[in-house]
């Protein structure tokens, strides 16, 4: 897969989520590098030419073991996880599927747990938060996400992060990612799989251990003015943490918050990784 690194020392996985690509952790990963770490972030999977999925699998155990293989590809024995939005949900599972391999985990975003799935279910804000992903699943998605140069995608990042403008070379940049052949429809792919269970009996129980408590010192980062993810979405999330947890809400920030208030971000998060 394809990587952004910069800085040597104890290894950083900065996992982006969506409507993103690696390319948006740039500033954090000098960040990270100037306080001593190895810091990369990979294209997750599906979200560049000939990057689809070898299996079809979409779901929180592919792309929580893609975060594992890519230590062991790198040659390190442990990493430290920073994820944003699907990219949480990778580093969550991967915490699952392989604590040995984690020294400590950072989410953003998008909390761990079933309370949201049952917001997806009961709780009508969420639910009109989160219609992108029932949008996606019908016929219409992927060429109205496509129209216009990509509108759909601005306007999340207007709704999701109010009063934040993407810069224009990094909002072009994003969009040849999605323009690239095939990249769209395996994008969309995250959020197709994302309410069906899986047909098989052992992809089932690989989920069901993916999405349990967490045993890894882990912190939580949400932006106070988050209109993807609600910030009560995450309330609630320290029972499913064994080893240490702190939630902290980022204020002036919404969906995107490391990139609306990186130094904060970057210091909440150097704070919790070097103590």
């Amino acid at each position: 897969m394809p990587i952004l690194e910069a800085g040597s020392g104890p290894l950083v996985l900065c996992l982006h989520g969506f409507p993103d690509h690696a390319a948006s952790w740039a500033g954090l990963l000098d960040r990270f590098a100037q306080d001593g770490y190895w810091a990369v972030a990979p294209a997750q999977r599906g979200c560049w030419p000939g990057g689809a999925a070898p299996d079809g699998s979409y779901r929180a155990s592919a792309t929580g073991q893609d975060v594992l293989d890519l230590i062991e590809a790198l040659g390190r024995e442990r990493a430290d996880l920073i994820g944003h939005d699907l990219g949480a949900r990778a580093a969550y599972a991967a915490a699952n599927l392989d604590a040995a391999r984690v020294r400590r985990l950072v989410g953003m975003a998008v909390p761990h747990g079933p309370r949201l799935r049952t917001a997806w279910l009961a709780d009508g804000d969420q639910q009109r938060r989160s219609w992108y992903m029932f949008f996606f699943q019908t016929a219409l998605a992927e060429p109205a996400v496509a129209l216009d140069d990509f509108a759909f995608i601005d306007r999340l990042w207007r709704e999701w992060s109010p009063g934040y403008e993407l810069p224009d070379a990094e909002r072009s940049a994003l969009k040849e990612t999605l323009r690239a052949p095939g990249v769209l429809t395996e994008v969309l792919g995250h959020y197709r799989q994302l309410f069906s269970p899986p047909a098989d009996e052992a992809t089932r129980a690989l989920e069901a251990r993916a999405s349990g408590p967490i045993t890894v010192p882990s912190l939580y980062l949400h932006g106070a003015d988050d209109n993807c993810m609600s910030v009560e979405s995450s309330d609630g999330m320290a029972p499913l943490f064994e080893n240490g947890f702190e939630r902290i809400v980022v204020p002036r920030a919404g969906h995107f918050l490391h990139l609306e208030q990186p130094k904060t971000v970057a210091d909440h998060v150097l704070g919790f990784l070097n103590s």
